[in-house]
C-alpha cells in the first residue's frame, strides 16, 4: 500500500511533489491506514557519468536526501526503471547497468522498484523465435532481481510488463513480489471495470508475498463518480491487489478520503490469508465476487455495471456462502442482521454493495 506519482503528475513530477505527498500521507492519516510506500515513477532520471553511474535530473537534486525525508516520516521510498535502454518516457533505463543501478538505489535508501518493460520490447522484437523472446524478457527481469538481492537491502520488486507470457507463472521465480497483469488503467469507469474483471481467472496465483497487480488506483483524479470510485476500491480490495493511490493527496475531498481510508475495505484487501476473490456469478451486467477471509468470514461484492439501479436476488447458498451468517455492509457502515438464504439488496448504477459475512 502506498502512493505513486504517475497517475496525477505524469512526467512533470518534482522533488517538491514527492515531499508534499509524503507529508500528506501523514497528515491525512493515510500512513496510519497502511499507505506507506511513496513511489517516484518515470522521468526522474538524468544522465550517467563517465563511470556509468545514474544521476537524477534537475527536478530531483538529491535522491539520497529525498529518501531520507521520506523515511523520516515513517514511510518507504520507491523508484522506477526499465530493463530496456530507455524508459517509457525515453529517459535512461537500466539495460547493461543492472548491478550498478541496484547498488545506487540501495545507497539512496530505496525500498521499492517498479521495473517497466517499455523499450525492452524493441530488443525482444529483434528475436524471431517467440520462445527465445520470452527467455530474453525473463532473463532481463531475473538479472535485476538478482542485483537487488545482492545489495543486501530489502527492496520490493514490482514487475510492470502488462501480463505478457503469463507473468504470474514465472514472476515469483525472478524475485518479484507483484506483477502487472494488464495494460495501463485510465480514470474511466469502463476501463477500470474491464481491467478488474480481467483478473477473474488469476486467483490461484495470488498468495502472501506474491500479488497480481491490475495497476494503480485512480480514486480522486476526478473523472469517475463517487459510486464508481467505491466500485474501483471494492474490486481492488476483493482482488487482494496492491493499493497504490495515484491522486493529488494535498487536494483530496472528504469523499476521496472516506473511500481510500475505509478500514473495513482495507482489511479485506490486506487480509492475512492473502486470498484473491473469485467471480462466482455473472448474468448480464450483474456479477458477484467472493473472497475467503481469515476467521471463517467471507467478503462478497455485488456489482452492477448497468446504467440503471436494481435489486437482484442472491442465493447465499449458491455463491459459496452456504450457511449464511451475520452480514455487515462496509460502505454503509451498517449491520444487516443474519441471513441464511436469499438476499436482495439495491445496487446503484455502476455501483457496488460490499459485504462481510461472518458465520459465527
Amino acid at each position: 500500500m502506498g502512493w505513486n506519482s504517475w497517475n496525477h503528475f505524469g512526467g512533470k513530477v518534482t522533488d517538491a511533489d514527492i515531499r508534499s505527498a509524503a507529508d500528506a500521507l501523514v497528515s491525512t492519516g493515510m500512513r496510519d491506514a497502511g499507505y506507506v510506500y511513496v513511489n517516484v515513477d518515470d522521468t526522474w532520471q538524468g544522465q550517467r557519468d563517465a563511470n556509468g553511474v545514474i544521476h537524477p535530473n534537475e527536478r530531483f537534486p538529491d535522491m539520497k536526501a529525498l529518501g531520507d525525508y521520506i523515511h523520516s516520516k515513517g514511510l518507504k521510498f520507491g523508484i522506477y526503471s526499465s530493463p530496456g535502454p530507455k524508459t517509457c518516457a525515453r529517459f535512461e533505463g537500466s539495460m547493461a547497468h543492472e548491478e550498478q543501478d541496484a547498488k545506487t538505489y540501495a545507497a539512496w535508501g530505496v525500498d521499492f522498484l517498479k521495473y517497466d518493460l517499455c523499450t525492452f520490447q524493441d530488443v525482444m522484437k529483434a528475436e524471431p523465435d517467440p520462445l527465445l523472446r520470452k527467455k530474453l524478457m525473463v532473463d532481463a527481469y531475473t538479472k535485476m532481481g538478482a542485483a537487488l538481492r545482492a545489495t543486501g537491502r530489502p527492496i520490493l520488486y514490482s514487475l510492470c510488463q502488462y501480463g505478457f507470457d503469463d507473468v504470474w507463472d514465472w514472476g515469483p521465480q525472478v524475485g518479484a513480489s507483484m506483477w502487472r497483469t494488464t495494460d495501463d488503467i485510465k480514470d474511466r469507469y469502463e476501463r477500470m471495470f474491464i481491467i478488474g474483471n480481467s483478473e477473474a481467472e488469476l486467483a490461484r496465483y495470488a498468495a502472501p508475498g506474491h500479488w497480481n497487480d491490475p495497476d494503480m488506483l485512480e480514486i480522486g483524479n476526478g473523472k469517475m463518480t463517487e459510486e464508481e470510485y467505491r466500485t474501483h476500491m471494492s474490486l481492488w480490495a476483493l482482488l487482494a491487489a496492491p493499493l497504490l493511490a495515484g491522486n493529488d493527496l494535498t487536494k483530496m475531498s472528504p469523499a476521496d478520503r472516506e473511500i481510500l481510508m475505509n478500514k473495513d475495505v482495507i482489511a479485506i484487501d490486506q487480509d492475512a490469508l492473502g486470498k484473491q476473490a473469485v467471480r462466482v456469478y455473472q448474468r448480464g451486467e450483474f456479477s458477484v465476487w467472493t473472497k475467503q477471509l481469515s476467521g471463517g468470514r467471507t467478503a462478497v461484492g455485488l456489482f452492477n455495471s448497468s446504467w440503471t439501479n436494481f435489486a437482484p436476488a442472491v442465493d447465499l447458498g449458491k455463491i459459496a456462502v452456504e450457511h449464511g451468517g451475520h452480514i455487515h455492509d462496509v460502505w454503509m457502515h451498517e449491520d444487516l442482521g443474519v441471513s441464511h438464504g436469499e438476499l436482495s439488496l439495491p445496487v446503484k448504477s455502476h455501483g457496488v454493495r460490499l459485504l462481510i459475512i461472518d458465520p459465527q
